[in-house]
């Protein structure tokens, strides 16, 4: 357990991946592995997250990782939560449309809240890291919201 280049730490009995300053081709599958590896330690929880605050730049394959250990998450029943705060990081979410998909909040303590606010699945009431509205996902458990 935790033995990558990005081990995850347990807060309030959620795990919590801390992403590192740059996300790319280099280093994008070891953060997706550390991803699951920490959906795996939540011992029924069902939630993790993403910590995204000290990214500064995030390429394709770490899009394609973040939404894969999403898919995976909400398949097995959990969910996967990203903190994103005002960023060029955010930007890129929000341009390509994944802040839609992947619920996101702009400090760690407020995507903690949520877990605690909706037990096991934080599946109810997400809202936009930029203060955008809030939004509902989808039987599918794909996130439908306003722009």
């Amino acid at each position: 357990m935790q033995n990558g280049r990005f081990p995850f730490e347990m807060v309030d009995g959620v795990p919590v991946v801390a992403a590192p300053e740059e996300i790319d081709i280099t280093n994008a599958p070891e953060l997706r592995s550390a991803l699951l590896e920490a959906a795996a330690a939540a011992n029924g929880h069902g939630t993790v997250v993403a910590d995204l605050s000290r990214t500064q730049f995030c390429d394709s394959s770490g899009l394609h990782a973040l939404l894969a250990a999403h898919k995976r998450a909400t398949a097995a029943g959990g969910d996967m939560l990203l903190v994103l705060p005002g960023n060029a990081v955010l930007r890129v979410f929000t341009i390509t449309g994944i802040d839609q998909i992947i619920p996101n909040f702009t400090s760690l303590e407020e995507a903690l809240a949520q877990t605690s606010a909706n037990g096991s699945n934080g599946s109810n009431g997400y809202r936009r890291a930029d203060g955008g509205p809030e939004r509902q996902p989808s039987a599918s458990g794909v996130d439908k919201g306003a722009s």
